[in-house]
């Protein structure tokens, strides 16, 4: 029979360090790129920050969905790959993905 690997407060823990280094991997990562394709494609810097009146409104709606959107997927997908790796790894779910029975 196989051995069925423990889980508790270290498992759970290590998952927490795990999403949490992979998410904010994830996102300053995407920063950079996000960062160099707006200089690419509009010859501007990105605005430093989207509230001020200064800035174009065109610029801010673009630059802040661009941003939301790049960040939250590749932190969902660096996440999903943590999750994967720690499934490997541990032979369940991390506890905060645990599938809860009805």
């Amino acid at each position: 029979m196989g051995k069925k690997k423990a889980s508790g407060p270290k498992n759970s823990k290590a998952w927490a360090a795990m999403a949490m280094v992979s998410g904010v991997a994830a996102a300053k990562g995407t920063n950079l790129l996000l960062d160099r394709f707006w200089k690419t494609s509009t010859k501007r810097n990105p605005p430093s920050n989207p509230a001020d009146p200064d800035v174009a409104l065109w610029e801010a709606v673009a630059w802040s969905a661009l941003t939301g959107a790049g960040v939250a997927l590749t932190k969902m997908f660096a996440q999903r790959r943590a999750a994967s790796y720690y499934v490997k790894s541990t032979g369940q779910r991390p506890p905060q993905l645990a599938k809860k029975s009805r």
